[in-house]
């Protein structure tokens, strides 16, 4: 049986984003007992224990993960692709903006905004042409919280997993996962 350590709890609580005060209500137990458990002050009695890790648990079902919004089936373009053939996967997607990708890693992104700015032969340029930065990435495990504050400022995140991308999620994603 696996017995967590103090630093293993209190690790797991920050990583949750709960208070010593939030896991002590989960648990029924009082905040300064918390506080003493992962100060390494006092072993718990094993029924305390067990009632800290179930909410521990419970807490860690309640927080929504990067891999729960994402879109798997992608649709991205190359750094060599024609902006044409850029835009037309856009249109037929029904996307504003794309990834760009090279050999399964971000370099960029294309958007419809890069395109009309590029003028009036952007069709005929490559995509790293006209291309912007790319979208932030993250990993399979980051938080809600964590993506929408990525979302503030840019269009679309990338979930990325061993340095391949796996998904990626828009604000739109998110709005329909809180809604």
């Amino acid at each position: 049986m696996y017995l967590p350590t103090p630093q293993d709890l209190r690790e797991r609580r920050t990583e949750l984003g709960l208070t010593q005060a939030e896991l002590a209500d989960r648990a029924d137990v009082s905040q300064p007992l918390i506080a003493r458990i992962e100060g390494g002050d006092v072993d718990p009695r094993l029924s305390t224990l067990r009632r800290i890790v179930e909410a521990l648990d419970e807490a860690e079902g309640d927080v929504v993960r990067a891999r729960s919004l994402m879109h798997e089936d992608l649709v991205t373009v190359s750094p060599d692709d024609a902006v044409r053939d850029a835009v037309d996967r856009m249109q037929d997607a029904g996307f504003s903006q794309l990834p760009v990708l090279t050999n399964g890693v971000p370099v960029g992104s294309i958007s419809e905004s890069d395109v009309v700015h590029a003028g009036d032969d952007a069709g005929s340029l490559a995509v790293r042409d006209v291309m912007s930065e790319s979208f932030p990435t993250v990993s399979p495990d980051a938080t809600l919280e964590e993506v929408s504050s990525l979302l503030d400022h840019y269009k679309a995140v990338m979930v990325t997993e061993d340095g391949e991308t796996v998904g990626i999620i828009t604000q739109a994603d998110v709005a329909a996962r809180v809604s």
